[in-house]
């Protein structure tokens, strides 16, 4: 089996959730790091694990992400990693894969299930120090699932004087992938 690297300058993962009960907030995590082993020749034999720095949330406003980082929600002081690790991997079409998944946040782990999309591979140069030191074989996936915030122990809310909630329970997810073929 190959083994590749996520490279955090072209991997993410981004979320969504529900905004005091009208629209969506997305923020966004840059630098994942991680390991996969994959042959695109055997997709289903594939296995990965990412970690995400929560420090680097982002969502456009500092007031919000201040927040977010604080014990109500990330607690980035004590959590400052959200892990994420395969479990298993069912081919559902030439491209596509349901990823069987173990996520950890804020200490808590719970399954979380991906619909991956491999993106394909390419030969690229891979520059240092103003020199080509490639090529580098690339491969790029997508993945999305969602969880609920409460299994984490993440439940800061509150309540609208009308009905509702400020920030809903679901939370979407994409992870998007860039690793680099390791010699």
């Amino acid at each position: 089996m190959k083994q590749w690297r996520f490279e955090p300058g072209h991997s993410a993962a981004e979320f969504s959730v529900r905004h005091m009960m009208v629209t969506e907030v997305r923020g966004h995590f840059k630098g994942v790091t991680g390991r996969l082993m994959f042959d695109p020749t055997q997709p289903e034999s594939a296995s990965f694990e990412a970690a995400v720095e929560t420090a680097n949330l982002w969502t456009g406003d500092p007031q919000r992400d201040a927040h977010l980082k604080s014990a109500d929600f990330l607690d980035v002081p004590n959590f400052p990693l959200m892990t994420l690790r395969s479990q298993s991997v069912t081919l559902v079409g030439p491209t596509d894969a349901e990823v069987e998944a173990s996520i950890t946040i804020r200490g808590v782990s719970r399954p979380l299930k991906l619909r991956v999309s491999f993106l394909g591979t390419w030969q690229t140069p891979w520059w240092e120090g103003g020199v080509d030191h490639g090529p580098k074989t690339r491969a790029g996936f997508t993945g999305r699932g969602h969880l609920n915030r409460q299994d984490f122990g993440v439940s800061w809310n509150a309540a609208l004087d009308r009905g509702g909630i400020v920030v809903g329970n679901n939370v979407e997810m994409t992870l998007d992938a860039e690793a680099i073929l390791e010699n």
